[in-house]
C-alpha cells in the first residue's frame, strides 16, 4: 500500500466509508511497511501480508491462500484488485464459498518479462471466479474479462475517484509550492509516476529536452520512485538537463504539488484509467498524454491525446502552443462521478446490499 495510483484510489474511497457499515482489510503482497499502512490501522482495519506473486513462489502462495480463507470465512466480500492475478485469490475464496467476489481491472495491458507467460495462463484462468466483475474502464475491462463480459451489464465501471475539492486550484497554495521549489515564472511541466518502463520516463526526457530547444524557462517536475529512477537520472545528467528537472520521490502533498504545474505530461505505454489523470484534471490543468491512455480518461476536455509515434519535437510543438491555465473543474467530475464522497457511498451500498441479500 505505497503511493500509487490504484493503492491511493483505494484510500480515498475507504477514507470516505461510514465504517460503522463497512471496515476495509487488506491483503498485500510485500513484507515491508507501506507509505498508508499507519493510516489503515488508525482507521480500524487489517494487513495480512503475502508473500509476492512470482515464478517458483506460486505453489507456496497458492497454499497460503487456501489458509487464509479457511480460517477467515467471516468474509463476505472479497474485492481483488491485483489485475490478473485475482484469479488466484478469488479461486480460493470461491473454495470456502464467499458469496461475493469481486474482480477489478486496472489495467489494459501488460509489460512484456519473465513473468508474461504466468500472467497470461492467470488471465485464462479467471473463467467463474468471481461473482461480480469491476473495471476502472470499459478498456481495461475488455483487457482481463474478454468483450462478453465487458459490453454486458455484468461489468461495472467504478471510477477511479478521488477528493475533488482537495484539488481545487488555489493561488495562494500556488505560490507557496513554487517558492518551496524554487520556482519562479518558469513554465512548470508535471509528471507523477512510478519510475517503470510503463511511465515511458526515457521518452518523456527526450520530449522534454526538445522543449528546452525551443524554450529555455522550462521546469520538469518528476514525482515518485521505483527501479528506473537510477538510469533517468543518469539519462538526465547525461543530456545536460540536471538544472532543469526536479526529482521530487514520493510526496503526500500530490495536491499542492499540481496547483505549482502548469501541464500535465504523461507519455505512459499503457494504463486502465490512470488515477493520477483524475487528479490532475482536478486540479484544472491541460494534459497532455499518449494515445494509449483510454479516451475514457478525459472527463474535463482538458486531455490532448498524442501517437507515441510522433516525434519528441511533434509533442514539443503541441505542448508550447497549449494553454497553461487553471480551469474550475469541480462540477463537472462531481456530475461524471469521479467525487470520492459521491461514489464512497455508491460502493458501500453496494457491499451492504449484498449483505442485505445473504441475510434474506
Amino acid at each position: 500500500m505505497n503511493r500509487g495510483g490504484l493503492e491511493t484510489m483505494l484510500m480515498n474511497y475507504y477514507r470516505q466509508m461510514d465504517r460503522k457499515k463497512v471496515q476495509f482489510d487488506f491483503m498485500v503482497h510485500r513484507a515491508e511497511e507501506g507509505h498508508y499502512d499507519k493510516e489503515i490501522l488508525e482507521l480500524g482495519g487489517k494487513i495480512y501480508r503475502m508473500p509476492q506473486i512470482k515464478p517458483g513462489n506460486y505453489r507456496l502462495y497458492f497454499r497460503l491462500l487456501d489458509e487464509f480463507f479457511k480460517e477467515h470465512m467471516e468474509y463476505k466480500v472479497v474485492h481483488s484488485h491485483i489485475n490478473e492475478n485475482s484469479s488466484f485469490v478469488l479461486r480460493a475464496a470461491k473454495k470456502v464459498r464467499i458469496p461475493c467476489r469481486i474482480a477489478h481491472s486496472h489495467l489494459s495491458d501488460l509489460e512484456i518479462d519473465i513473468k508474461l507467460p504466468f500472467r497470461l495462463y492467470a488471465r485464462l484462468t479467471m473463467k467463474n471466479n468471481p461473482t461480480n466483475y469491476f473495471a476502472c474502464s470499459k478498456k481495461a475491462g475488455q483487457w482481463l474479462f474478454g468483450n462478453d463480459i465487458a459490453n454486458s451489464k455484468k461489468m461495472k465501471v467504478l471510477n477511479n475517484a478521488v477528493n475533488v475539492s482537495e484539488f481545487k486550484y488555489n493561488e495562494t497554495t500556488r505560490n507557496n509550492i513554487r517558492k518551496e521549489l524554487g520556482v519562479g515564472n518558469e513554465l512548470v511541466i508535471g509528471h507523477i509516476g512510478r519510475f517503470n518502463k510503463q511511465k515511458n520516463h526515457e521518452f518523456l526526457i527526450e520530449i522534454f529536452k526538445a522543449i528546452l530547444q525551443q524554450r529555455q524557462d522550462v521546469i520538469l517536475l518528476l514525482v515518485g520512485d521505483g527501479h528506473l529512477r537510477p538510469t533517468i537520472e543518469k539519462k538526465i545528467l547525461n543530456l545536460g538537463l540536471s538544472s532543469r528537472v526536479k526529482l521530487l520521490g514520493v510526496r503526500s502533498d500530490i495536491s499542492k504539488l499540481m496547483q505549482a504545474m502548469d501541464l500535465f505530461l504523461f507519455p505512459s505505454l499503457f494504463e486502465g484509467l490512470p488515477v493520477v489523470l483524475i487528479e490532475a484534471q482536478a486540479a484544472g490543468l491541460k494534459c497532455v498524454v499518449s494515445d494509449a491512455i483510454t479516451f475514457e480518461s478525459d472527463v474535463t476536455g482538458r486531455v490532448e491525446y498524442i501517437s507515441l509515434d510522433k516525434s519528441p519535437e511533434y509533442w514539443t510543438k503541441q505542448i508550447l502552443s497549449s494553454t497553461y491555465e487553471h480551469a474550475n473543474t469541480s462540477e463537472k467530475l462531481k456530475e461524471s462521478g469521479y467525487d470520492s464522497i459521491t461514489m464512497a457511498k455508491w460502493l458501500s451500498n453496494y457491499y451492504t446490499d449484498y449483505y442485505s441479500f445473504e441475510a434474506r
